[in-house]
């Protein structure tokens, strides 16, 4: 394999001759063999479109020759377009607060803009990646500012995600709004319930995650780009202070803006636990709702199955006809992971010390993840989920009646303690509470029909107060 020298403080090393990466890279791959995991292409691509735009700021204060920066601008672009991928090597568990993944990115731009002049990758004479690639940055504000940029990206397609989740249980909750069941606390039979009004309820709760998710990604808007070190601006001239951020802005459409303290928004990342936090609590949701769907449809024979699944594959190498709800095991575990990921992402946002945090390459891995995990889990719950659920309304009604749930709708007509009567006699006789009703003459069957309604059960109010049932009060004096 033909190799160059390349030197930096600590001596000489020998890199592949066709690599773009660099010595620095290098030593970085040796000292951080940890995970095997490479950087997120999200961030590759957010740190190459940080670096056009500080090329591009310091030509406007005359610190750039124009030809190198429309070279590295050329370079940048390549990258944010999905190019040279390979060759940022540096794993995402990483010492000194993401400066491996910033040499990278210095080293594989530096050497793609040499090619570009005309040049052979490692003669830094035409592009050096620390003194014009680098120039007028510290990795602590571009690092800080690329994990922005990438998560507003994968910010918005999560949110996205959210609202066709919310759409697709609003739809099964106008389909099933007339399916009358039995409503369930602490897994123990409650009152009548509306299938609809248990999908209603889901689509509350997604809602407002999609809410929640699409608001925050503003306070992600904030960047520290021209703060340098710890956000003073040291080495960096002012008119590109006030320059890089618009710039970068019209390069990436995305409304960012300069931090009015670029020192706080160095040093302190409580903004990306905001930001995890939210994550999880919509995959709290999606665990509740994948939790439910699977009670709901447990059996499908022996157990609730009130509702039917969409069969995605077989269930079991030994047990024939079994199909497992394997879409909402899928999601419970994507959260589970999320919820993983924002305690290590907490832990990451307070161990920062003093002017900075040393752990945003863990940090913003994890984020990346759950945003991830947070849209695809929204999306396979919609598509292989929900949109194909069927209502078993044979069973929902074989259910409601066979149990008590509609006792307490009895109970202010009849009183607390004759309907405690009929869920004892029913326990023990095995018949329905309405054949047991009729049987001692407690209603007319005009007056249960029209108390046990699926109308009057499952709104606020009396049941059957209009429909002419008496009350405990007229039964009492009567």
């Amino acid at each position: 394999m033909k190799t160059r020298v390349e030197h930096d403080l600590l001596g000489a090393m020998e890199v592949p001759a066709d690599a773009y990466y660099g010595i620095h890279s290098l030593r970085a791959m040796e000292n951080f063999d940890l995970s095997g995991i490479k950087l997120h292409a999200e961030l590759v691509r957010a740190i190459a479109d940080v670096k056009k735009a500080c090329a591009l700021a310091n030509v406007r204060t005359d610190r750039l020759e124009e030809r190198i920066a429309k070279a590295i601008a050329q370079a940048c672009d390549e990258i944010s377009s999905g190019g040279l991928q390979d060759q940022f090597v540096t794993d995402v568990f990483q010492g000194g607060a993401g400066t491996s993944a910033n040499m990278n990115a210095n080293e594989v731009i530096a050497n793609r803009a040499i090619e570009i002049l005309g040049g052979e990758k490692g003669d830094y004479g035409l592009v050096h990646p620390l003194d014009h690639v680098n120039l007028s940055q510290s990795t602590n504000d571009v690092f800080p500012t690329a994990v922005k940029l990438a998560a507003i990206r994968l910010l918005i397609p999560a949110s996205q995600a959210m609202a066709d989740l919310q759409r697709a249980l609003q739809e099964k909750e106008n389909e099933f709004a007339s399916v009358l069941k039995t409503g369930r606390t602490e897994m123990q039979d409650a009152v009548p319930i509306t299938l609809g009004q248990e999908f209603a309820s889901w689509a509350q709760a997604i809602g407002r995650d999609w809410w929640r998710l699409y608001k925050v990604e503003e306070r992600l808007r904030q960047v520290n780009l021209g703060g340098t070190a710890i956000g003073t601006g040291l080495n960096a001239d002012q008119k590109y202070v006030y320059a890089v951020v618009d710039i970068l802005r019209d390069i990436t459409n995305v409304p960012l803006a300069r931090a009015e303290n670029m020192i706080d928004v160095t040093q302190n990342a409580d903004v990306f636990a905001e930001v995890s936090g939210l994550i999880k609590a919509a995959a709290v949701n999606l665990g509740k709702i994948a939790s439910d769907l699977r009670i709901l449809s447990s059996g499908p024979r022996s157990g609730i199955g009130e509702i039917k699944l969409p069969p995605l594959q077989a269930g079991s190498s030994i047990m024939p006809g079994k199909v497992n709800p394997v879409a909402t095991e899928a999601v419970s575990q994507a959260a589970f992971q999320i919820i993983a990921n924002d305690h290590a992402i907490t832990i990451a946002a307070m161990s920062g010390q003093l002017e900075l945090n040393a752990f945003l390459p863990m940090l913003s891995h994890n984020l990346f993840q759950s945003l991830q995990l947070i849209k695809n889990a929204a999306l396979l719950l919609a598509d292989k989920c929900v949109s194909g659920i069927k209502a078993d309304n044979d069973r929902c009604r074989t259910l409601l009646e066979g149990s008590f749930a509609m006792l307490t709708a009895l109970c202010p007509h009849i009183g607390y303690e004759t309907a405690s009567e009929l869920a004892i006699e029913a326990e023990k006789s095995g018949k329905t509470i309405r054949e047991i009703a009729l049987e001692k003459k407690l209603l007319t069957p005009d007056q249960l029909d029209a108390i046990l309604s699926s109308v009057e059960m499952t709104k606020p109010g009396i049941a059957g107060a209009k429909g002419g049932a008496p009350n405990l009060r007229e039964r009492r004096s009567s």
